[in-house]
């Protein structure tokens, strides 16, 4: 089995903008662009290089906490365990913003800043997508 930790897993823009957004990427990267649709009623868009899931864009208009928050590209990290890594950033002053949380067939994630104050993803990958 490939180690994952420590390897940046997965990016995702998060834009009020998701058709500008495709189209610029489909334009500048050649990325493949398709639709997912979620248990929600939303739409996240799952971003594809030569047939690879490559990033993710997001529709953030509407979400909680992001009002004055410009678009932005957000990095999740892998890590062997997400509950030790989380525990790991707040004893180096760290914080968390979001507890570990279930996303089926993706993995464990936790929201986090780091000590510099930098907000990052860990996750543990669902072992079907190592």
């Amino acid at each position: 089995m490939e180690k994952t930790h420590g390897k940046v897993w997965w990016s995702e823009l998060m834009t009020r903008d998701v058709d500008a957004a495709i189209a610029y990427y489909k334009d500048t990267c050649g990325w493949t662009v398709d639709a997912m649709p979620m248990g929600d009623g939303t739409t996240y868009w799952v971003c594809s290089n030569d047939g690879a899931p490559t990033a993710g864009i997001m529709d953030m208009a509407g979400l909680p906490g992001t009002k004055d928050m410009p678009p932005h590209w957000f990095t999740y990290l892998a890590v062997d365990d997400v509950e030790a890594a989380t525990e790991a950033t707040v004893a180096a002053g760290g914080q968390v913003i979001r507890p570990p949380f279930e996303v089926p067939n993706t993995g464990l994630i936790a929201l986090v800043t780091d000590p510099t104050g930098a907000a990052v993803g860990l996750m543990t990958p669902a072992p079907h997508t190592n």
